[in-house]
C-alpha cells in the first residue's frame, strides 16, 4: 500500500486531489471543465472523502470522516451521500487532506474539518465538524484546498493563502504557518489556482504559468529540485489554459490542446511512456485534443474533446477503471463511450461525471466511492443519491 497514504493520507507522512486537485477555467482547481449537466455541478475528492455541489446548489458529502471533514456535524465515516445542511446556496468545493473549504454564491467562504495548522482560516487551530464562516468578506471567487493548507482568489484578482508552510507553499517569502488567509504578494491578475502536495501551479491572467512550494521530483517545472517559497513563473509561454497537480507530478493544457506534464514519474503517472521524472513540462504525445486533466496520487486521468475517457498511472486498487490492476505509463481509453464530461483523480480512487450521474472506482477503505460498502472496485460503480 505505498501509494494510498501517499497523496494527502492520514497515515504516512502527510494525507488530493482539484483536489480538488487541480486547476480548470473557473480558477477553481478542479483540471476540468464540467459540462453543465443534469445533476452535478462541481465535486471534488482529496484525502479518503469526497464533496460534490448539486446544480440545485445542495452540498453532499461521503467518505472518512474522522475529523469532520463531511461537515455533517459528527466524526462517523458515511458509505453513502448524505446532505450537509439545508442550504441551496453552495457554488464551489475544495477537498483538502482531512478539510474542506467551499463557496458559497453571495461569494462569502466557509471551512471545517481537521485545522492543526490553522488551515481552516479561522484564526485558531480549533477542528470544526459542521461549516463556519472564514471572516465576513463576501468577494471570493475561487479556492483550492491541499495538504493542512489553502489558496483562494478574490474578485478583483489577488491571490491568498493560508495553514501550514513548511515548503513555502503559502507563496509568502517564509516558512512560517498562518491561521488567517494572508494576501501573496500585491499582483491582481491571477486568474486559475491549484494545490498538490505541499507545492502549487497557478495561470495569470496573460496565460502565463507559475509555480511554488515543495520541488523534491521537479514538479514546480523549473529545471530543479529547489524549493521556492514566492511564485516563480515556469517558462515563457503565454498559452497555458488548464492545470492540474497531484502528489509530486503535474499537469498542463494549452490553448492548443495539448498536454504537458512534469514532476515525478516511478508510476508512469506523467503519461510519456517512461518512468523518468521530468523538471521541465514535456508534451504528452502529439494530440491536439485535450479538453480536461486530473493529478491524483500516483495516477491521471484526462477527458478529450469527444468526451473519451484516458487513464494512466498507478494502479494497486483499481484506480484506473480498466478492470486491471496493472500500471499504464501512457494515456490508455477507458471503455468506448464519448459522454464524459469531468473527472477527478483523487487518494487511490476516482470519480467521474456522465450523462448528470456519478460513477467511482479504486480504493474505498472508507466508503469514499459512495457505493454504500468498503469493497475496492476496479471498474466504474454508479454513485446513486
Amino acid at each position: 500500500m505505498k501509494n494510498i497514504y501517499r497523496l494527502f493520507g492520514v497515515i504516512a507522512i502527510i494525507t488530493t486531489i482539484g483536489l480538488i486537485l487541480s486547476a480548470c477555467p473557473d480558477g477553481n482547481g478542479n483540471g476540468y471543465e464540467n459540462g453543465g449537466t443534469n445533476t452535478i455541478k462541481m465535486i471534488s475528492n482529496r484525502g479518503f472523502f469526497t464533496v460534490v455541489v448539486k446544480t440545485d446548489g445542495s452540498l453532499w458529502t461521503w467518505g472518512r470522516n474522522n475529523f469532520g471533514q463531511l461537515g455533517v456535524g459528527d466524526t462517523e465515516d458515511r458509505l453513502t451521500p448524505v446532505q450537509v445542511g439545508e442550504d441551496k446556496n453552495w457554488k464551489a468545493i475544495s477537498a483538502g487532506s482531512e478539510f474542506t473549504i467551499a463557496l458559497k454564491t453571495d461569494g462569502s467562504l466557509w471551512a471545517w474539518g481537521r485545522n492543526n495548522r490553522g488551515q481552516l482560516g479561522l484564526g485558531n487551530t480549533t477542528d470544526i465538524n459542521i461549516p463556519v464562516q472564514i471572516g465576513e468578506e463576501n468577494n471570493w471567487s475561487a479556492i483550492s484546498a491541499g495538504f493542512e493548507y489553502n489558496i483562494a482568489l478574490k474578485e478583483d484578482g489577488s491571490l491568498w493563502s493560508w495553514g501550514y508552510n513548511e515548503r513555502g507553499q503559502l507563496g509568502l517569502g517564509d516558512s512560517t504557518n498562518r491561521n488567517i488567509p494572508v494576501q501573496v504578494g500585491e499582483d491582481l491578475n491571477w486568474k486559475i489556482i491549484t494545490t498538490g502536495y505541499e507545492y502549487n501551479i497557478a495561470i495569470k491572467i496573460d496565460g502565463s504559468l507559475w509555480a511554488w512550494g515543495r520541488n523534491l521530483r521537479g514538479q514546480l517545472g523549473l529545471g530543479d529540485t529547489t524549493n521556492r517559497n514566492i511564485p516563480v513563473q515556469v517558462g515563457e509561454d503565454l498559452n497555458w489554459k488548464i492545470i492540474a497537480a497531484g502528489w509530486e507530478h503535474s499537469f498542463a493544457i494549452k490553448t492548443d490542446g495539448s498536454l504537458w506534464a512534469w514532476g515525478r514519474n516511478d508510476d508512469g503517472e506523467l503519461g510519456d511512456g517512461t518512468n523518468t521524472h521530468k523538471n521541465i513540462p514535456v508534451e504528452i504525445g502529439t494530440d491536439k485534443n485535450w479538453a480536461s486533466i486530473s493529478a491524483g496520487d500516483a495516477h491521471s486521468f484526462a477527458i478529450k474533446t469527444d468526451g473519451s475517457l484516458w487513464a494512466w498511472g498507478y494502479n494497486f486498487f483499481g484506480q484506473l477503471g480498466d478492470g486491471t490492476t496493472t500500471k499504464r505509463s501512457s494515456p490508455a481509453r477507458l471503455g468506448t463511450e464519448n459522454s464524459w464530461t469531468s473527472v477527478l483523480a483523487g487518494n487511490g480512487f476516482t470519480v467521474a461525471e456522465k450523462n448528470g450521474n456519478l460513477w467511482a472506482w479504486g480504493y474505498n477503505g472508507y466508503g469514499q466511492l459512495g457505493t454504500g460498502n468498503t469493497t475496492h472496485a476496479n471498474t466504474p460503480v454508479l454513485i446513486t443519491f
